[in-house]
């Protein structure tokens, strides 16, 4: 550990839940690395998505952005390729774009169709799936409109899984962001979770909540506080 990071723990306490304004101001105020740090989330649900009615899964979108450029690919009808290049997708076609993927040429970071070009994306599901890029309806990446989806993605939409242990883990901004503007996409990220609570989740469902930055420590939150 070095002496920076040692000194910034030694301002903590290990046994206090902060406030959210609180652990931002914090995190913001004491950062240690050259670089822009990312501010990371951590919830820990009380779900096991081993089981169909416990899973959690959704997008959320960052109404400050991520602070990350997002490439967002379209795979859409002829027709209809120039219309997402418009709406800002770095990467627009149809049977052309399948065989790009198909090479193994893969330069975007979301993938979003429609759902009569479902055909033709199944043939590289096997590619797609596996790297976490395949579209999906429930994350608003098959859509009618692919117009406003593509406009989502690229103004900061993040997707959010829960894994074995029922831990959520994502990227909510920069630390360069003003701590009010990171409260706001932390609290995007709050709402749309509550929103996916499962049917099957019983209990307490939001048991723990930890900040953190790339190189930094890390806070718990006071989660009875989070709604207010």
């Amino acid at each position: 550990m070095g002496k920076k990071l040692k000194a910034i723990k030694e301002k903590l306490n290990s046994e206090k839940h902060y406030s959210l304004i609180e652990a931002l101001q914090f995190l913001s105020s004491n950062k240690t690395a050259k670089f822009d740090e990312t501010l990371e989330a951590v919830f820990n649900l009380g779900v096991n998505p081993v089981h169909s009615d416990q899973v959690v899964r959704g997008v959320a979108l960052m109404p400050n952005g991520t602070g990350k450029k997002i490439r967002v690919a379209a795979i859409v009808k002829d027709e209809n390729v120039q219309k997402a290049k418009d709406a800002g997708a770095d990467l627009a076609g149809s049977d052309d774009l399948v065989e790009e993927i198909k090479s193994g040429k893969i330069e975007f970071d979301v993938c979003i169709t429609t759902p009569d070009m479902m055909p033709k994306i199944s043939m590289v599901a096997k590619i797609l799936g596996p790297k976490g890029l395949m579209p999906n309806p429930k994350l608003g990446t098959v859509a009618v409109d692919f117009v406003d989806a593509i406009k989502k993605s690229k103004s900061g939409q993040v997707e959010f899984r829960a894994e074995k242990a029922g831990i959520v883990h994502t990227g909510i901004g920069k630390l360069s962001f003003t701590p009010e503007k990171l409260q706001e996409n932390f609290k995007s990220l709050y709402d749309a979770l509550l929103k996916a609570k499962p049917s099957g989740a019983k209990g307490s469902y939001i048991k723990s909540v930890f900040l953190s930055s790339t190189m930094g420590p890390s806070l718990r939150l006071d989660v009875s506080n989070l709604s207010q």
